[in-house]
């Protein structure tokens, strides 16, 4: 699944080419997993804005009389963003959503069909406020600190990992780069997050922000077939400390690393270097 890395590596490689664009078509292929809100005719002649991004959802704007609002996107489990100027390559069978502009297509490519293109009058409007309600604060967000984190785990009873991952602490710190922020940190994905210390909780915020600003500078992570806008894989996954190393020596103290599952997810860790 793309995580905060992929999609933010995706915006990037996109936004500053279709800022400015005008919307001159729309085609919907199967419907994805939710529908879009409008008839798609009336997306054109749209302006296309400044493409923001918030949590796993990029919120495209559209400045237009018969719509006025925007796109927010997710990519689901198996989605990805395509921007190319040549427009003539036609839709393939996973091929959901092509937004045709004067400076190029956009289109979602989503096998799984998870992802989603809604239309909302705003950001602070539904149905996009409804979607986002409940986003923890961006991990870049310089609210998002030692005692930001340590409330926020305060008085949860579950693993550590799984509150990373519930999303309503901090967004993006998805199952990857929750492993590795936790092996950075030095602590245990088993340690219940209401036990986690004060001094702890901000060596876990300092973690997680080192960890996505390393997967953004190595352009993501590709698992499977995560490319961004112009078909470029990512390589992070080729520096993960633990991550897919089960029985693997720790590159730290060389102990084997282990593999559990918490909640129907993988967790890889080191039991020397990781304390509860």
């Amino acid at each position: 699944m793309p995580e905060l890395p992929e999609v933010e590596v995706t915006r990037r490689s996109f936004a500053d080419a279709i800022c400015g664009a005008t919307v001159q078509s729309v085609r919907l292929g199967k419907p994805l997993r939710w529908p879009l809100g409008l008839e798609p005719q009336r997306l054109v002649g749209a302006r296309v804005g400044a493409t923001t991004r918030r949590g796993k959802y990029l919120w495209l704007p559209l400045s237009s009389q018969l719509a006025p609002g925007g796109l927010l996107l997710h990519l689901g489990m198996s989605g990805s963003l395509g921007f190319s100027a040549d427009a003539s390559a036609p839709a393939g069978a996973h091929d959901h959503f092509d937004l045709q502009t004067d400076r190029g297509l956009l289109r979602l490519n989503d096998p799984r069909r998870f992802g989603a293109v809604v239309w909302s009058p705003g950001l602070e409007a539904d149905p996009a406020a409804k979607l986002l309600a409940g986003l923890g604060l961006e991990p870049f967000d310089a609210r998002f600190d030692g005692p930001h984190l340590h409330a926020g785990l305060s008085g949860r009873r579950v693993a550590v990992k799984q509150a990373l991952l519930a999303g309503d602490i901090v967004v993006g710190a998805g199952n990857i780069y929750a492993c590795e922020a936790l092996f950075l940190a030095g602590i245990d994905p088993r340690l219940a997050a209401c036990k986690v210390s004060r001094p702890r909780a901000a060596r876990l915020a300092t973690a997680v922000r080192a960890v996505l600003a390393q997967a953004l500078e190595a352009g993501g992570s590709t698992l499977r077939d995560f490319k961004d806008a112009h078909g470029v894989a990512g390589s992070f996954q080729m520096q993960a400390q633990v991550y897919g190393r089960e029985g693997q020596p720790c590159r730290v103290c060389g102990t084997s690393i282990r593999r559990i599952v918490q909640g129907a997810r993988s967790t890889f860790f080191c039991p020397q270097c990781q304390k509860r």
